[in-house]
């Protein structure tokens, strides 16, 4: 048994699947695990300031709310590095809370023995 689950998003801010992961994710927290976001391709726009505001998916909560409910009970969120430089994005264009951390911060969850799931 884990109480570790790492998610890694590939899906942006135009598909459903997106929400699912941020419901899960708070699902997760609510059983009382450790949730890493590790944000790929696409789905770096879900965390760009004011591009999570373009998703709701009723009857899931909007994607903002997902999003500020995951951070505010200590989920982490890593953007990935090469995606976020092939956009032309900084940390300073993505919401509070977000960090830039690369495939090793994974394999680190991984590695103690984090559950994964992947979107």
């Amino acid at each position: 048994m884990t109480d570790k689950l790492v998610l890694l998003v590939s899906r942006g801010i135009d598909s459903e699947m997106s929400s699912v992961a941020f419901t899960l994710a708070n699902g997760a927290q609510t059983a009382e695990m450790q949730v890493f976001m590790f944000l790929t391709s696409a789905a770096v726009d879900l965390v760009r300031k004011r591009g999570q505001q373009m998703t709701h998916v009723p009857p899931l909560d909007p994607l903002r709310t997902l999003i500020d409910t995951f951070i505010a009970r200590g989920g982490k969120i890593w953007a990935c590095p090469p995606c976020v430089t092939s956009r032309g994005y900084e940390l300073g264009d993505f919401i509070e809370g977000v960090e830039i951390k690369g495939a090793s911060a994974v394999f680190e969850q991984v590695k103690a023995g984090a559950a994964t799931l992947s979107f």
